[in-house]
């Protein structure tokens, strides 16, 4: 009779129970929690141990891989919110279950937290472990095999937060409003989301930018023909469009362009104004 090595003794003796409860813990593969308990002689918690080791050790490893890939998470509540973009290698792990519940599960403790930035939210305990989100993520680095990282940690704190994510989980926004006007704030955080705007109004536009306008405009300008001495108040005049453009109150309303996103909110409340917005995109 072939005699069991302690090693195949301990592959006998891990129950399915074990391995179970081992993976509820740290969402890894049911073949690496088997392969934990062993390597730990059953012990749930130096299995533990031994997956952060591991995921520690791919995170290492691909600590020079790209993590172009993931999803953008926005959430709100009350007169809070966040958005979170969580970061990884590939298209197919982005479209994994775990990882959006990964995703999410982050966002949801960021607002139960009311984290000020990243840096103390990476140092939270997450929910359920021992153990703090950056090392959460370090583990699950190793479980799924690939670079995990938060690239995107957005706060807005405001009398009502409204937040909007895009089909497909790749934009995401905020907006924080004066009032409670939950169905217009998702209008304009749907505005948003869609056009990209640099500024609220024009007295929030940085002057660096407006400065780089001018110049551009002054380039234009001349080699349009118009005199030098001219060039610059001609590319002063053309700020106006470039406002309408790029700030949010003054841009086209997109559900309305007649008019602005600026009168579509007096409009429907005169006290009803946005006071700050986020929006991060994976690709933009």
């Amino acid at each position: 009779m072939k005699r069991l090595n302690h090693k195949n003794y301990l592959q006998m003796n891990i129950t399915a129970k074990d391995v179970n409860e081992l993976r509820k813990k740290t969402g890894a593969g049911m073949m690496d929690c088997k392969k934990a308990l062993v390597e730990s002689k059953g012990d749930i918690e130096s299995a533990i141990d031994f997956l952060r080791k591991k995921g520690q050790k791919i995170a290492a490893k691909r600590g020079d891989r790209e993590a172009k890939e993931g999803l953008v998470i926005a959430k709100s509540s009350g007169n809070s919110g966040y958005i979170v973009c969580l970061n990884c290698e590939t298209d197919f792990v982005a479209k994994n279950n775990d990882f959006g519940n990964l995703a999410n599960s982050l966002v949801d403790l960021a607002i139960d937290t009311n984290s000020s930035n990243i840096e103390d939210f990476m140092e939270t305990n997450y929910p359920g472990s021992d153990i703090s989100v950056s090392a959460k993520i370090t583990e699950q680095s190793g479980v799924i095999g690939e670079k995990i990282e938060i690239s995107a940690f957005e706060k807005i704190n405001a009398e009502k937060v409204v937040a909007y994510n895009h089909p497909g989980n790749q934009i995401a926004s905020l907006v924080g409003l004066t009032v409670d006007a939950e169905d217009e704030g998702k209008q304009v955080a749907m505005q948003v989301a869609a056009m990209n705007p640099i500024a609220l109004d024009k007295d929030t536009v940085p002057q660096d930018v407006i400065d780089r306008e001018i110049e551009i405009g002054k380039d234009l300008a001349i080699q349009e023909g118009k005199p030098v001495e001219m060039a610059e108040k001609i590319a002063k005049g053309r700020l106006n469009k470039f406002f309408k453009e790029t700030t949010l109150i003054n841009q086209s309303f997109i559900r309305d362009n007649k008019k602005t996103v600026g009168q579509f909110l007096k409009e429907t409340n005169p006290e009803l104004k946005v006071t700050d917005f986020k929006r991060y995109s994976l690709s933009i």
